[in-house]
């Protein structure tokens, strides 16, 4: 009796991997919208260079606009939008609304690091047009440094005032650089971002109007921030000694 089983068991995966690649098939066999119109160009609108949790959507939909070569919004042309390691879109693909655009919802996939998504759309010409975005996803660690940032850190080194918050970052000088600014942060050895953070911009012969946190925050919470500053910069933060494809 415990032979069929083992049979089972065995068949079991094998029959949930066909299922799962008959319906990858069947998605991916969705014939397109047919386009009304085309484009010579399509442009990111809104919502690129977001960071969400690894596995979560994003706050923002991202939003795309087709143009002709005069740089006029065309309607009804068709967009499909691409990404790898896991995202998900809704829809990924759609015909451009009167206005030119497209609008999509994406989820992040389940891996933390910097996403390139890719927006496409065919020209007259059969040839395609496309405009590739960055979203950042954040693992636990970069996600508590996000958390970190919004209590301690923004009101200086994110230079963008809003409704809720008043930037202090053009009241102080030098201007503290935004934790985006990748071509000046990246430079910075772990060691000395991290003593940075800990003990101030004087241990570093750096501005003293940055203070230390060392008493305020944990050795975890220095940590996650400096892992959240690395996850954010633009260009993406390498590390050193590390080989990355491509390369």
């Amino acid at each position: 009796m415990k032979q069929p089983s083992r049979c089972i068991a065995a068949i079991a995966p094998v029959i949930f991997v066909s299922i799962l690649l008959n319906g990858c098939a069947n998605h991916s066999a969705t014939p397109d919208p047919q386009p009304k119109a085309f484009g010579a160009g399509v442009i990111s609108v809104s919502g690129e260079k977001q960071t969400g949790g690894v596995g979560s959507p994003l706050d923002q939909p991202l939003v795309v606009q087709v143009n002709d070569a005069q740089g006029a919004a065309v309607a009804g042309a068709l967009v499909r939008f691409t990404a790898a390691r896991g995202v998900i879109f809704r829809p990924d693909r759609g015909l451009t609304g009167s206005d030119g655009q497209l609008t999509t919802l994406v989820t992040l996939g389940g891996i933390s690091g910097h996403y390139q998504i890719t927006a496409s759309t065919l020209t007259a010409a059969g040839k395609a047009a496309v405009i590739q975005v960055d979203e950042i996803a954040l693992g636990y660690q970069e996600m508590l440094g996000a958390k970190i940032n919004e209590m301690h850190c923004v009101r200086c080194h994110d230079p963008e005032s809003t409704p809720e918050r008043v930037s202090n970052h053009d009241n102080l000088e030098p201007a503290p650089h935004a934790f985006t600014e990748g071509a000046i942060l990246n430079a910075m050895t772990d060691a000395n971002l991290l003593a940075m953070i800990s003990h101030g911009g004087a241990a570093l012969n750096k501005s003293p109007a940055m203070p230390p946190y060392g008493n305020t925050l944990t050795k975890a919470e220095v940590d996650a921030l400096a892992a959240y500053i690395r996850a954010v910069a633009d260009p993406p933060y390498r590390k050193q000694g590390v080989l990355y494809a491509g390369n």
